[in-house]
């Protein structure tokens, strides 16, 4: 029986099997590359900042970009991410396979990379305060910038972090992923901090631990002494990330309270 999707005559393709297609020649398609290119951001120093590269190659010799680079014939876009996020910021691969990486949209302007036509699948990560990258692969540099002061970026990476920037402020209102960003045990203060961070804003202490504790499986409680985290209040409890991966209801993020 033909293959209904593809027409009299076509092959049917199973996973894992490369069949013969008659009739089809890659060559009459022009060729292009794919890429993957990550946002990552962490917050340090109660500033959110974002992992850039030093270009090291042209085109754009010497620009700072996002770590990126193009994908392998035998892998996948995920794959590829996490190599190349571990190639250009000399960041373990234990550290990388298991930070929190995920798919952001895919950028597929003809004119976009000068070289050739490149199509590239964009992810953000988002991982708790580490030590200064040290760029490899291409990339002559690399460094935590804050995002308020970003330089000029190397072809549409500029477009891209805006993007990303936009998805993680609003998946932390329907999602547990501000948790991600806290190294653990963390106390609820240094979790408010993530919020508040990212958002730009100022939370009521009361009403977010409030909010917080009220959500099942937001945060689980950790056994062993609270840590003391500066001023003259008690010392605060401490815990970790909880099961749950959706807020019900959500935390929204309040409006007109930019700091």
């Amino acid at each position: 029986m033909a293959d209904r999707n593809h027409g009299p005559g076509a092959a049917v393709r199973t996973a894992g099997s490369r069949a013969h297609v008659p009739d089809y020649d890659p060559r009459d398609f022009p060729p292009f590359a794919v890429t993957v290119d990550l946002a990552v951001f962490t917050v340090r120093e109660q500033r959110l900042h974002v992992l850039l590269v030093q270009r090291g190659e042209d085109p754009y010799r010497g620009d700072w970009a996002l770590p990126g680079g193009f994908i392998r014939p035998e892998e996948s876009a995920g794959t590829a991410a996490r190599r190349e996020l571990a190639e250009e910021t000399g960041l373990s691969a234990a550290t990388v396979e298991h930070l929190h990486l995920e798919q952001l949209r895919t950028y597929s302007e003809p004119d976009r990379d000068p070289r050739m036509r490149v199509v590239s699948v964009a992810y953000t990560a988002l991982l708790p305060d580490l030590p200064e990258p040290h760029g490899g692969g291409d990339a002559a540099a690399a460094r935590w910038t804050p995002y308020g002061a970003m330089p000029s970026l190397a072809f549409d990476h500029g477009r891209i972090l805006a993007d990303a920037y936009e998805r993680v402020g609003a998946k932390l209102e329907y999602t547990c992923l501000a948790t991600s960003f806290c190294p653990e045990p963390f106390t609820l203060g240094e979790l408010q901090q993530v919020y508040e961070t990212v958002w730009g804003v100022e939370l009521d202490r009361p009403n977010f631990r409030r909010k917080v504790l009220a959500t099942p499986g937001f945060v689980e409680a950790v056994d062993g002494p609270p840590r003391r985290t500066g001023g003259r209040g008690k010392p605060a409890a401490l815990y970790r990330a909880g099961t749950a991966t959706a807020l019900h209801p959500p935390l929204m993020r309040p409006e007109g309270q930019q700091r």
